[in-house]
Protein backbone atom coordinates (compact mmCIF):
# COMPACT_ATOMS: atom_id res chain seq x y z
CA UNK A 1 0.00 0.00 0.00
CA UNK A 2 1.43 3.59 -0.64
CA UNK A 3 -1.12 5.29 1.91
CA UNK A 4 0.69 7.94 3.96
CA UNK A 5 1.32 6.39 7.71
CA UNK A 6 -0.51 8.57 10.27
CA UNK A 7 -4.90 6.91 10.28
CA UNK A 8 -5.91 10.38 10.02
CA UNK A 9 -4.11 11.06 6.73
CA UNK A 10 -5.06 8.29 5.53
CA UNK A 11 -8.68 8.97 6.38
CA UNK A 12 -8.61 12.06 5.30
CA UNK A 13 -7.48 11.24 1.75
CA UNK A 14 -9.87 8.45 1.61
CA UNK A 15 -12.97 10.64 1.64
CA UNK A 16 -11.65 12.95 -0.49
CA UNK A 17 -10.89 10.56 -2.93
CA UNK A 18 -14.98 9.32 -2.14
CA UNK A 19 -15.66 12.95 -3.04
CA UNK A 20 -14.10 13.13 -6.22
CA UNK A 21 -15.77 9.67 -7.36
CA UNK A 22 -19.18 11.12 -6.34
CA UNK A 23 -20.56 10.53 -9.80
CA UNK A 24 -19.78 7.01 -9.85
CA UNK A 25 -22.79 6.30 -7.25
CA UNK A 26 -19.91 3.93 -5.33
CA UNK A 27 -21.29 4.82 -1.65
CA UNK A 28 -25.06 4.53 -0.36
CA UNK A 29 -23.28 6.12 2.82
CA UNK A 30 -20.41 7.64 4.00
CA UNK A 31 -19.59 8.36 7.19
CA UNK A 32 -17.11 11.38 7.36
CA UNK A 33 -17.50 12.28 11.15
CA UNK A 34 -17.36 8.62 12.80
CA UNK A 35 -13.95 7.88 10.45
CA UNK A 36 -12.26 10.60 11.31
CA UNK A 37 -12.91 10.02 15.00
CA UNK A 38 -11.74 6.51 14.65
CA UNK A 39 -9.00 7.98 12.32
CA UNK A 40 -7.66 10.44 15.23
CA UNK A 41 -8.08 7.50 18.07
CA UNK A 42 -5.77 5.38 16.07
CA UNK A 43 -3.62 7.96 15.71
CA UNK A 44 -3.14 8.92 19.62
CA UNK A 45 -2.75 5.00 20.30
CA UNK A 46 0.08 5.00 17.79
CA UNK A 47 1.47 8.19 19.54
CA UNK A 48 1.10 6.48 22.79
CA UNK A 49 2.92 3.32 21.49
CA UNK A 50 0.20 1.50 21.68
CA UNK A 51 -0.58 -2.13 19.44
CA UNK A 52 -2.98 -1.47 17.49
CA UNK A 53 -3.37 -3.97 14.56
CA UNK A 54 -1.79 -5.43 11.48
CA UNK A 55 -4.51 -2.52 9.14
CA UNK A 56 -4.20 0.17 11.60
CA UNK A 57 -5.82 3.01 9.33
CA UNK A 58 -6.46 1.59 6.26
CA UNK A 59 -9.14 3.02 4.94
CA UNK A 60 -11.93 0.09 4.31
CA UNK A 61 -15.68 -0.05 2.36
CA UNK A 62 -18.16 -2.00 3.30
CA UNK A 63 -21.06 -3.69 1.15
CA UNK A 64 -24.44 -2.22 1.93
CA UNK A 65 -25.67 -5.75 3.18
CA UNK A 66 -22.84 -6.08 5.80
CA UNK A 67 -24.46 -4.61 8.92
CA UNK A 68 -22.33 -1.76 10.47
CA UNK A 69 -23.54 -0.18 14.12
CA UNK A 70 -25.00 3.53 13.96
CA UNK A 71 -25.39 2.92 10.49
CA UNK A 72 -27.92 2.37 7.73
CA UNK A 73 -28.11 -1.13 6.01
CA UNK A 74 -30.50 -0.89 3.32
CA UNK A 75 -29.19 -3.98 1.19
CA UNK A 76 -29.94 -1.82 -1.97
CA UNK A 77 -33.36 -2.03 -1.71
CA UNK A 78 -36.46 0.32 -0.55
CA UNK A 79 -38.02 -1.97 1.55
CA UNK A 80 -34.79 -1.40 4.02
CA UNK A 81 -34.51 2.21 3.47
CA UNK A 82 -34.50 3.83 7.05
CA UNK A 83 -33.03 0.11 8.61
CA UNK A 84 -30.52 0.82 11.34
CA UNK A 85 -28.28 -1.85 13.15
CA UNK A 86 -27.62 -1.82 16.67
CA UNK A 87 -24.47 -3.95 15.94
CA UNK A 88 -21.82 -4.89 13.39
CA UNK A 89 -20.95 -7.68 11.59
CA UNK A 90 -18.59 -10.39 12.57
CA UNK A 91 -16.37 -9.62 9.85
CA UNK A 92 -16.56 -5.88 9.83
CA UNK A 93 -16.15 -6.04 13.35
CA UNK A 94 -12.49 -8.16 13.11
CA UNK A 95 -11.22 -5.95 10.61
CA UNK A 96 -11.86 -2.74 12.47
CA UNK A 97 -10.53 -4.83 15.55
CA UNK A 98 -7.30 -5.45 13.35
CA UNK A 99 -7.10 -0.90 12.85
CA UNK A 100 -9.15 -0.81 9.89
CA UNK A 101 -11.58 2.18 9.37
CA UNK A 102 -15.13 2.08 8.12
CA UNK A 103 -15.85 4.70 5.61
CA UNK A 104 -18.93 3.94 4.40
CA UNK A 105 -21.50 1.65 2.35
CA UNK A 106 -21.59 0.81 -0.55
CA UNK A 107 -24.18 -0.21 -3.67
CA UNK A 108 -25.28 -3.17 -4.92
CA UNK A 109 -27.81 -4.94 -6.79
CA UNK A 110 -30.85 -5.57 -4.56
CA UNK A 111 -30.01 -7.89 -1.30
CA UNK A 112 -27.72 -9.49 -3.93
CA UNK A 113 -29.47 -10.22 -6.63
CA UNK A 114 -28.01 -8.59 -9.67
CA UNK A 115 -24.32 -8.80 -11.86
CA UNK A 116 -24.46 -5.24 -12.70
CA UNK A 117 -25.48 -2.87 -9.40
CA UNK A 118 -28.13 -1.87 -12.10
CA UNK A 119 -30.72 -3.41 -10.03
CA UNK A 120 -30.36 -1.26 -6.67
CA UNK A 121 -33.11 1.16 -5.60
CA UNK A 122 -30.44 3.74 -5.69
CA UNK A 123 -29.58 3.59 -8.61
CA UNK A 124 -26.41 2.28 -10.94
CA UNK A 125 -22.94 2.01 -10.19
CA UNK A 126 -20.05 2.82 -12.99
CA UNK A 127 -17.22 1.31 -13.88
CA UNK A 128 -14.15 3.59 -12.98
CA UNK A 129 -12.56 2.54 -16.20
CA UNK A 130 -15.62 4.44 -18.39
CA UNK A 131 -18.67 5.22 -16.90
CA UNK A 132 -20.75 3.78 -20.03
CA UNK A 133 -20.15 0.09 -18.53
CA UNK A 134 -21.10 -1.52 -15.65
CA UNK A 135 -18.86 -2.21 -12.42
CA UNK A 136 -20.53 -6.18 -12.22
CA UNK A 137 -22.31 -7.30 -9.42
CA UNK A 138 -23.46 -7.77 -7.36
CA UNK A 139 -21.09 -6.28 -5.10
CA UNK A 140 -20.13 -3.77 -7.75
CA UNK A 141 -20.34 -0.44 -5.22
CA UNK A 142 -16.79 -2.26 -3.76
CA UNK A 143 -15.49 -3.32 -6.62
CA UNK A 144 -15.42 0.25 -7.75
CA UNK A 145 -14.27 1.75 -4.57
CA UNK A 146 -11.55 -0.50 -5.05
CA UNK A 147 -10.90 0.13 -8.92
CA UNK A 148 -11.16 4.24 -8.04
CA UNK A 149 -8.62 4.49 -5.35
CA UNK A 150 -10.67 5.54 -2.74
CA UNK A 151 -10.02 2.52 -0.36
CA UNK A 152 -7.16 -0.72 -0.67
CA UNK A 153 -9.72 -3.05 0.68
CA UNK A 154 -13.66 -3.50 0.38
CA UNK A 155 -16.13 -6.10 1.41
CA UNK A 156 -18.22 -8.01 -0.65
CA UNK A 157 -20.47 -10.97 -0.67
CA UNK A 158 -20.50 -13.63 -3.04
CA UNK A 159 -23.73 -16.39 -3.51
CA UNK A 160 -23.05 -17.17 -7.29
CA UNK A 161 -20.15 -14.99 -8.41
CA UNK A 162 -20.65 -11.53 -6.93
CA UNK A 163 -17.11 -10.80 -5.27
CA UNK A 164 -15.67 -12.59 -8.34
CA UNK A 165 -17.20 -11.20 -11.24
CA UNK A 166 -17.25 -7.30 -10.21
CA UNK A 167 -13.69 -7.83 -9.66
CA UNK A 168 -13.43 -9.40 -13.19
CA UNK A 169 -15.31 -6.38 -14.83
CA UNK A 170 -13.27 -3.51 -12.36
CA UNK A 171 -9.50 -5.06 -12.66
CA UNK A 172 -8.98 -5.58 -9.41
CA UNK A 173 -9.01 -8.65 -6.52
CA UNK A 174 -11.73 -10.56 -5.76
CA UNK A 175 -11.41 -13.74 -3.04
CA UNK A 176 -14.45 -15.72 -2.49
CA UNK A 177 -12.99 -18.00 0.57
CA UNK A 178 -14.45 -21.12 1.44
CA UNK A 179 -17.92 -21.34 2.79
CA UNK A 180 -18.00 -21.01 6.52
CA UNK A 181 -14.17 -19.78 6.24
CA UNK A 182 -15.41 -16.29 7.40
CA UNK A 183 -18.29 -15.76 9.81
CA UNK A 184 -21.89 -14.70 8.32
CA UNK A 185 -23.20 -13.15 11.66
CA UNK A 186 -24.45 -10.18 10.36
CA UNK A 187 -24.71 -10.53 6.42
CA UNK A 188 -28.22 -10.12 5.11
CA UNK A 189 -29.16 -13.69 3.80
CA UNK A 190 -30.00 -13.72 0.64
CA UNK A 191 -29.14 -17.88 -0.05
CA UNK A 192 -27.78 -19.19 3.28
CA UNK A 193 -26.06 -22.24 1.99
CA UNK A 194 -24.14 -20.53 -0.93
CA UNK A 195 -23.58 -16.44 0.59
CA UNK A 196 -20.06 -15.95 1.45
CA UNK A 197 -18.00 -12.61 2.78
CA UNK A 198 -14.79 -12.36 0.84
CA UNK A 199 -12.50 -9.12 0.16
CA UNK A 200 -12.45 -7.60 -2.84
CA UNK A 201 -8.59 -5.54 -2.62
CA UNK A 202 -5.70 -3.98 -4.86
CA UNK A 203 -3.29 -6.55 -4.50
CA UNK A 204 -3.80 -10.25 -3.54
CA UNK A 205 -1.33 -9.43 -0.56
CA UNK A 206 -4.32 -6.92 0.35
CA UNK A 207 -6.56 -9.18 -0.05
CA UNK A 208 -4.60 -11.79 2.14
CA UNK A 209 -4.22 -9.43 5.19
CA UNK A 210 -8.10 -8.94 4.94
CA UNK A 211 -9.11 -12.68 5.00
CA UNK A 212 -6.36 -12.93 8.04
CA UNK A 213 -8.11 -10.84 9.91
CA UNK A 214 -11.88 -11.82 9.49
CA UNK A 215 -11.40 -15.58 8.83
CA UNK A 216 -12.47 -18.05 12.13
CA UNK A 217 -14.73 -19.59 14.11
CA UNK A 218 -17.69 -17.17 15.54
CA UNK A 219 -19.85 -18.37 18.04
CA UNK A 220 -22.61 -15.99 16.89
CA UNK A 221 -22.16 -18.16 13.53
CA UNK A 222 -23.28 -22.25 13.59
CA UNK A 223 -22.32 -22.35 10.05
CA UNK A 224 -19.02 -21.05 10.74
CA UNK A 225 -15.94 -23.61 9.98
CA UNK A 226 -13.28 -24.38 13.76
CA UNK A 227 -10.83 -25.05 10.36
CA UNK A 228 -7.93 -23.07 12.23
CA UNK A 229 -6.90 -19.77 9.69
CA UNK A 230 -3.34 -19.78 8.88
CA UNK A 231 -1.05 -16.72 8.01
CA UNK A 232 -2.68 -16.39 4.81
CA UNK A 233 0.32 -13.76 3.44
CA UNK A 234 2.96 -16.62 5.15
CA UNK A 235 4.08 -18.34 1.83
CA UNK A 236 2.72 -15.65 -0.78
CA UNK A 237 6.25 -14.92 -2.24
CA UNK A 238 6.56 -18.90 -2.45
CA UNK A 239 6.21 -19.15 -6.23
CA UNK A 240 4.68 -22.18 -7.96
CA UNK A 241 7.64 -24.50 -8.18
CA UNK A 242 6.14 -28.06 -7.86
CA UNK A 243 2.41 -26.89 -7.53
CA UNK A 244 0.15 -28.61 -10.08
CA UNK A 245 -2.58 -26.11 -11.90
CA UNK A 246 -5.71 -27.84 -14.12
CA UNK A 247 -6.36 -25.91 -16.90
CA UNK A 248 -10.40 -25.50 -18.03
CA UNK A 249 -9.91 -26.15 -21.06
CA UNK A 250 -13.73 -26.96 -21.77
CA UNK A 251 -14.46 -23.13 -20.47
CA UNK A 252 -12.54 -21.69 -23.19
CA UNK A 253 -15.11 -22.75 -25.69
CA UNK A 254 -18.11 -21.06 -27.05
CA UNK A 255 -19.18 -17.11 -26.04
CA UNK A 256 -15.87 -16.64 -24.63
CA UNK A 257 -13.63 -13.19 -25.81
CA UNK A 258 -10.16 -13.82 -27.69
CA UNK A 259 -8.79 -11.80 -25.03
CA UNK A 260 -10.28 -14.00 -21.88
CA UNK A 261 -9.44 -16.85 -23.76
CA UNK A 262 -5.65 -15.34 -24.29
CA UNK A 263 -5.44 -14.39 -20.55
CA UNK A 264 -6.33 -18.03 -19.61
CA UNK A 265 -4.08 -19.74 -21.76
CA UNK A 266 -0.92 -16.51 -21.39
CA UNK A 267 -1.49 -17.18 -17.29
CA UNK A 268 -1.47 -21.23 -17.81
CA UNK A 269 1.83 -20.84 -20.12
CA UNK A 270 3.51 -18.87 -17.62
CA UNK A 271 2.53 -20.64 -14.48
CA UNK A 272 3.90 -23.71 -16.59
CA UNK A 273 7.35 -21.58 -17.08
CA UNK A 274 7.32 -20.36 -13.27
CA UNK A 275 7.94 -24.56 -12.24
CA UNK A 276 4.16 -25.44 -11.60
CA UNK A 277 3.06 -28.64 -13.71
CA UNK A 278 0.41 -27.36 -15.73
CA UNK A 279 -1.99 -29.91 -17.14
CA UNK A 280 -5.41 -29.92 -18.94
CA UNK A 281 -8.78 -30.90 -16.76
CA UNK A 282 -12.48 -31.36 -17.76
CA UNK A 283 -15.44 -30.66 -15.73
CA UNK A 284 -18.99 -31.19 -15.52
CA UNK A 285 -20.25 -28.48 -18.08
CA UNK A 286 -21.38 -24.91 -16.85
CA UNK A 287 -24.75 -25.01 -17.69
CA UNK A 288 -25.76 -27.20 -16.03
CA UNK A 289 -24.29 -25.78 -12.73
CA UNK A 290 -26.07 -22.72 -13.94
CA UNK A 291 -29.69 -24.47 -14.13
CA UNK A 292 -29.08 -26.12 -10.76
CA UNK A 293 -28.39 -22.50 -9.36
CA UNK A 294 -31.17 -20.61 -10.46
CA UNK A 295 -33.45 -22.86 -8.61
CA UNK A 296 -31.68 -23.10 -5.30
CA UNK A 297 -30.47 -19.51 -4.85
CA UNK A 298 -34.01 -18.49 -5.64
CA UNK A 299 -35.77 -21.28 -3.38
CA UNK A 300 -33.80 -20.05 -0.23
CA UNK A 301 -34.42 -16.49 -0.72
CA UNK A 302 -37.80 -16.98 -0.72
CA UNK A 303 -37.79 -18.58 2.81
CA UNK A 304 -35.01 -15.68 4.27
CA UNK A 305 -36.98 -12.78 2.40
CA UNK A 306 -39.96 -13.79 3.81
CA UNK A 307 -39.38 -11.95 6.95
CA UNK A 308 -39.27 -8.62 5.22
CA UNK A 309 -43.56 -8.17 5.91
CA UNK A 310 -44.25 -4.86 7.04
CA UNK A 311 -44.78 -5.94 10.64
CA UNK A 312 -41.77 -6.58 12.32
CA UNK A 313 -39.28 -4.23 10.87
CA UNK A 314 -38.70 -2.66 7.28
CA UNK A 315 -41.06 -0.88 4.77
CA UNK A 316 -44.64 -0.68 5.44
CA UNK A 317 -47.75 0.73 3.56
CA UNK A 318 -49.15 4.07 4.17
CA UNK A 319 -52.35 2.37 2.43
CA UNK A 320 -55.40 1.54 3.86
CA UNK A 321 -55.42 -1.99 4.37
CA UNK A 322 -58.26 -4.92 4.44
CA UNK A 323 -56.46 -7.20 6.09
CA UNK A 324 -53.06 -8.86 7.35
CA UNK A 325 -52.28 -10.69 4.06
CA UNK A 326 -53.27 -7.03 2.13
CA UNK A 327 -50.89 -5.36 4.19
CA UNK A 328 -48.18 -8.38 3.35
CA UNK A 329 -48.63 -7.97 -0.40
CA UNK A 330 -48.82 -3.99 -0.16
CA UNK A 331 -45.41 -3.66 1.76
CA UNK A 332 -43.62 -5.91 -0.14
CA UNK A 333 -45.16 -5.19 -3.29
CA UNK A 334 -44.02 -1.51 -2.85
CA UNK A 335 -40.43 -2.61 -1.23
CA UNK A 336 -38.85 -4.90 -3.59
CA UNK A 337 -37.97 -4.25 -7.02
CA UNK A 338 -38.63 -6.44 -10.05
CA UNK A 339 -35.52 -8.91 -9.59
CA UNK A 340 -36.28 -9.25 -6.26
CA UNK A 341 -39.80 -10.43 -7.18
CA UNK A 342 -38.61 -12.36 -9.65
CA UNK A 343 -36.46 -14.47 -8.01
CA UNK A 344 -38.61 -15.01 -4.70
CA UNK A 345 -41.72 -16.07 -7.43
CA UNK A 346 -39.02 -18.51 -8.97
CA UNK A 347 -38.41 -20.02 -5.35
CA UNK A 348 -41.39 -20.29 -4.58
CA UNK A 349 -42.68 -22.02 -7.31
CA UNK A 350 -39.80 -24.50 -7.17
CA UNK A 351 -40.73 -25.06 -3.28
CA UNK A 352 -44.09 -25.77 -3.94
CA UNK A 353 -46.26 -28.77 -3.22
CA UNK A 354 -45.38 -30.90 -6.06
CA UNK A 355 -42.66 -29.32 -7.70
CA UNK A 356 -40.55 -29.64 -4.88
CA UNK A 357 -39.08 -32.85 -5.94
CA UNK A 358 -39.22 -31.99 -9.60
CA UNK A 359 -37.05 -28.85 -9.19
CA UNK A 360 -35.25 -28.48 -5.93
CA UNK A 361 -34.20 -32.14 -5.42
CA UNK A 362 -33.13 -32.35 -8.77
CA UNK A 363 -31.07 -29.23 -8.52
CA UNK A 364 -29.88 -30.37 -5.05
CA UNK A 365 -28.66 -34.09 -6.59
CA UNK A 366 -26.89 -31.69 -9.14
CA UNK A 367 -25.63 -29.69 -7.03
CA UNK A 368 -23.83 -33.13 -5.17
CA UNK A 369 -22.90 -34.40 -8.24
CA UNK A 370 -20.95 -31.12 -9.44
CA UNK A 371 -19.23 -31.26 -5.91
CA UNK A 372 -17.93 -34.33 -5.71
CA UNK A 373 -16.83 -33.85 -9.66
CA UNK A 374 -14.58 -30.53 -8.23
CA UNK A 375 -13.76 -32.25 -5.23
CA UNK A 376 -12.35 -35.10 -7.28
CA UNK A 377 -10.52 -33.38 -9.79
CA UNK A 378 -8.74 -30.77 -6.96
CA UNK A 379 -7.08 -34.73 -5.67
CA UNK A 380 -4.79 -34.34 -8.41
CA UNK A 381 -3.97 -30.85 -8.70
CA UNK A 382 -3.77 -27.81 -6.35
CA UNK A 383 -5.79 -25.11 -8.18
CA UNK A 384 -8.12 -24.77 -11.32
CA UNK A 385 -7.27 -22.43 -13.83
CA UNK A 386 -10.11 -21.02 -15.68
CA UNK A 387 -11.57 -17.76 -16.91
CA UNK A 388 -13.87 -15.58 -14.16
CA UNK A 389 -16.28 -13.65 -17.22
CA UNK A 390 -16.69 -14.65 -20.64
CA UNK A 391 -15.66 -10.96 -21.69
CA UNK A 392 -15.19 -7.45 -20.23
CA UNK A 393 -18.01 -5.12 -18.95
CA UNK A 394 -21.06 -4.89 -20.71
CA UNK A 395 -22.46 -1.58 -21.44
CA UNK A 396 -24.90 0.59 -18.71
CA UNK A 397 -28.41 -0.89 -19.89
CA UNK A 398 -27.21 -3.59 -22.32
CA UNK A 399 -28.33 -6.26 -19.33
CA UNK A 400 -32.07 -6.11 -19.93
CA UNK A 401 -32.91 -9.86 -20.55
CA UNK A 402 -32.39 -11.52 -17.31
CA UNK A 403 -30.87 -15.25 -18.65
CA UNK A 404 -28.14 -12.42 -20.70
CA UNK A 405 -27.51 -10.99 -16.95
CA UNK A 406 -27.31 -14.75 -16.07
CA UNK A 407 -24.69 -16.03 -18.26
CA UNK A 408 -22.35 -13.65 -17.08
CA UNK A 409 -22.16 -15.54 -14.14
CA UNK A 410 -21.91 -18.98 -15.58
CA UNK A 411 -18.06 -19.55 -14.55
CA UNK A 412 -18.38 -18.14 -11.18
CA UNK A 413 -21.08 -20.43 -9.93
CA UNK A 414 -19.96 -23.69 -9.64
CA UNK A 415 -17.22 -22.89 -6.98
CA UNK A 416 -20.17 -21.15 -5.08
CA UNK A 417 -22.36 -24.50 -5.37
CA UNK A 418 -19.12 -26.69 -4.12
CA UNK A 419 -18.44 -23.91 -1.09
CA UNK A 420 -14.62 -24.03 -2.71
CA UNK A 421 -12.78 -20.60 -2.31
CA UNK A 422 -11.93 -19.46 -5.63
CA UNK A 423 -10.73 -15.58 -6.89
CA UNK A 424 -10.19 -13.05 -9.69
CA UNK A 425 -7.03 -11.89 -10.57
CA UNK A 426 -6.62 -9.19 -13.42
CA UNK A 427 -4.30 -9.84 -15.91
CA UNK A 428 -4.57 -7.34 -19.14
CA UNK A 429 -6.91 -5.24 -21.02
CA UNK A 430 -9.36 -6.20 -24.06
CA UNK A 431 -10.93 -3.19 -25.66
CA UNK A 432 -9.56 -1.02 -23.15
CA UNK A 433 -11.39 -2.57 -20.41
CA UNK A 434 -9.97 -4.92 -17.42
CA UNK A 435 -9.79 -8.40 -18.07
CA UNK A 436 -8.56 -11.68 -15.91
CA UNK A 437 -8.47 -15.00 -14.55
CA UNK A 438 -10.38 -17.13 -11.90
CA UNK A 439 -8.26 -19.79 -10.03
CA UNK A 440 -10.17 -22.28 -7.69
CA UNK A 441 -8.91 -24.37 -4.87
CA UNK A 442 -9.27 -27.25 -2.07
CA UNK A 443 -11.53 -26.46 0.44
CA UNK A 444 -9.64 -24.27 2.90
CA UNK A 445 -6.60 -24.16 1.09
CA UNK A 446 -6.56 -20.55 0.64
CA UNK A 447 -2.73 -19.93 1.51
CA UNK A 448 -2.02 -22.13 -1.64
CA UNK A 449 -4.81 -20.21 -3.74
CA UNK A 450 -3.52 -17.07 -2.94
CA UNK A 451 -0.17 -18.24 -3.41
CA UNK A 452 -0.65 -19.19 -6.79
CA UNK A 453 -2.65 -15.37 -7.28
CA UNK A 454 0.16 -13.95 -6.43
CA UNK A 455 2.21 -15.54 -8.77
CA UNK A 456 -0.16 -14.96 -11.43
CA UNK A 457 0.15 -11.46 -10.40
CA UNK A 458 3.72 -10.66 -10.62
CA UNK A 459 3.66 -12.59 -13.70
CA UNK A 460 0.83 -10.34 -15.38
CA UNK A 461 2.29 -6.85 -14.37
CA UNK A 462 -1.24 -5.67 -14.21
CA UNK A 463 -1.43 -2.27 -12.63
CA UNK A 464 -4.21 -0.03 -12.17
CA UNK A 465 -3.40 3.36 -12.10
CA UNK A 466 -4.72 5.33 -8.42
CA UNK A 467 -7.42 8.18 -9.75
Amino acid sequence: MTEPALPTARIARALAAADRNADLNVFLALDAPGATAAAHALTRRLERGDHVGPLVGVPIAVKDNLVVEGMKTTAGSRILANFQSKFTATAVRRLVSAGAVVIGKTNLDEFGMGSSTERSAYGPTMNPWNPRYVPGGSSGGSAAAVAAGIVPIALGSDTGGSIRQPAAYCGVVGLKPTWGRVSRYGLIAYASSLDTVGPIARTVRDAARALAAMAGDDPADMTASREPAPDFTRSLDDGVAGLRVGVLDGWLDGDVTPGVRGAVRGTANQLASAGADVRSVTLPDVDAALAAYYVIAPAEASSNLARYDGVRYGHRTSAAVTSLADLYARSRGEGFGPEVIRRILLGTFALSAGYYDAYYGRAQALRAELTGAFLAALLDVDVLLGPTTPGPAPLLGELQDPVTMALLDKFTISASLAGLPAIHVPTGLERGLPIGVQLIGRPFAEATLLQVARTVEIHSGFERAAS
